[in-house]
């Protein structure tokens, strides 16, 4: 393999848990609540998947948020609107909130690398393999990855926000091939998404799967990638 893409959350990264997430603007803001309150909210909160890159909506949306939802990550305006507008569907102590815990999402604080991306990198590295990450969002991750030290190890970044396309389109992957001067067929995407991420194989990449889990529970499901690509 000439050069390996990667998802950013839930391959490379993971996002802090939905009550971290809430603990963590309350307290900037000065809003302590009872810890059963604070519990029930970040339940609700879950429920209606309005952490992203947590899990999925488990709720039926309204018709107007359903539409913006399919395309959140071709814009930053419209990535914004999907999950403010889930996160308003839960009653908060002050509607400033909703826009303060999107924000929160953003911030280097919020991410953990998963135990073994550093290492998988450095490795790739040292091989000479090109390393693109490729992911659906809405705002510029790349100060997350120059926080955890792993920005040096990233030769190219293609994020659908910044092209107004969203994976599993082949055009954004073809996007990252180009910028890393390989042809698919030498490209491997590693994902945890198997209809987004699945969308490079109709390119003509390799594609490999990773399972969605906190950082504690994946520890090592990356380093299969550096056999592959030998």
């Amino acid at each position: 393999m000439a050069a390996v893409l990667f998802d950013f959350s839930g391959t490379l990264f993971r996002i802090e848990s939905t009550a971290s997430w809430l603990r963590a603007v309350l307290d900037e803001a000065g809003l302590p609540l009872a810890e059963a309150e604070s519990t029930r909210i970040a339940r609700e909160l879950e429920h209606v998947g309005a952490l992203p890159g947590g899990v999925a909506p488990r709720v039926p949306m309204p018709d107007e948020l359903a539409a913006v939802w399919d395309v959140r990550d071709e814009s930053a305006e419209l990535h914004r609107a999907a999950y403010t507008g889930l996160s308003r569907l839960v009653a908060l102590p002050d509607p400033a909130l909703h826009d303060a815990l999107y924000d929160r999402h953003m911030l280097p604080s919020a991410w953990q690398p998963y135990p073994d991306a550093a290492e998988v990198l450095r490795a790739l590295r040292a091989r000479g393999t090109k390393v693109g990450v490729v992911s659906n969002i809405g705002w510029d991750l790349r100060p997350v990855f120059r926080a955890h030290g792993l920005d040096p190890y990233v030769d190219a970044y293609v994020l659908s926000y910044e092209h107004g396309v969203q994976k599993p389109d082949p055009r954004l992957f073809k996007t990252a091939c180009t910028a890393l001067g390989a042809e698919p067929r030498d490209v491997l995407m590693v994902g945890d998404d198997r209809r987004a991420d699945g969308g490079a194989a109709a390119l003509g990449c390799a594609v490999h799967f990773v399972d969605h889990l906190p950082a504690a529970q994946r520890p090592d499901a990356l380093r299969p990638v550096l056999d592959l690509v030998d």
